[in-house]
């Protein structure tokens, strides 16, 4: 899929050194290396930053809400603020998300959107940077961590340019799919509706503030089964609930079987799909996980 492109946008260029990091809340709009604008929002933590000790303080965390989700939505700021007991949070909208510009591709140039947060987390001062990702955010975190390198650069076939600062230290993803195109649920089938039908990316629009691109992909990306072995070493946590409504189980032992032992796979009994269904002592889990085990 395309994606529109924004209009006079700039990337916040804010680097506070370690005694102002985490001070206060802060809104800006980063541009991504295919120009398109992405609303972003930086919540400072807890934890006070100490440049001499290394701890959670440097650690920050970057949300990938799910499809129709955006930075605003009460089950996205419900994640921040579990996940920022733990360090800093850093949460945008994806394209065609929300305030953001440009249109979504369900999963493919969302890549971009990404790495522009994770760069935008490192730029205000955090030196170990996790990548959290549900359902569709899910996919991508596994896809960015595959193609962005902290040595190799930026690599396969989007052609994402410079990935100088857009490594992750760690990878959390949440109900996500393993492999494209699959509609072996209800759900999943009325997603499909949505995307590809013209009256469903009217009721996108209208109806769940988000614009999606009327072009399929070309090419197709890497699924995320597909990326996971890529990943490596990077540590990689992978989290489905057993009621989950859109995947089934095969999904995600998909994906730890793919990752061998660098990745370590949570199947939560009695839970559903992504943010609305992951609970307090879960994300409080998520958090404990990655500050032990991010860089």
């Amino acid at each position: 899929m395309g994606a529109g492109t924004a209009g006079h946008v700039a990337r916040s260029t804010v680097r506070p050194n370690s005694e102002t990091v985490r001070r206060a809340p802060l809104r800006t709009i980063l541009a991504t290396d295919d120009g398109v604008a992405i609303d972003s929002v930086y919540d400072p933590g807890s934890v006070v930053y100490d440049a001499s000790r290394p701890s959670a303080g440097d650690l920050a965390f970057v949300v990938a809400h799910g499809f129709t989700g955006d930075v605003d939505r009460p089950h996205v700021r419900r994640v921040v603020a579990a996940l920022k007991r733990h360090a800093a949070v850093v949460t945008f909208s994806f394209r065609g998300h929300g305030a953001s510009g440009g249109r979504s591709t369900v999963g493919d140039r969302e890549v971009l959107d990404l790495a522009a947060a994770v760069r935008w987390a490192r730029e205000l001062g955090h030196t170990r940077v996790v990548t959290v990702g549900f359902s569709m955010g899910g996919s991508v975190v596994l896809r960015h961590a595959a193609l962005y390198g902290e040595k190799e650069g930026a690599a396969g076939q989007e052609g994402t340019g410079q990935a100088a600062g857009a490594h992750t230290d760690a990878v959390v993803s949440v109900s996500a799919p393993a492999r494209w195109y699959y509609r072996g649920t209800p759900r999943m089938r009325r997603l499909h509706w949505l995307v590809t039908r013209p009256e469903g990316r009217l009721v996108g629009r209208y109806g769940f503030r988000t614009r999606i691109h009327h072009r399929g992909w070309d090419p197709v990306p890497i699924s995320p089964v597909q990326a996971v072995p890529r990943i490596a070493p990077t540590p990689l946590l992978i989290v489905h609930g057993d009621l989950d409504g859109y995947f089934p189980l095969d999904h995600p032992r998909m994906l730890a079987d793919a990752a061998g032992d660098h990745g370590e796979l949570w199947l939560e009994p009695g839970m559903g799909h992504a943010e609305h269904a992951a609970s307090e002592d879960l994300l409080a889990r998520i958090g404990d996980w990655a500050v032990r085990r991010a860089g």
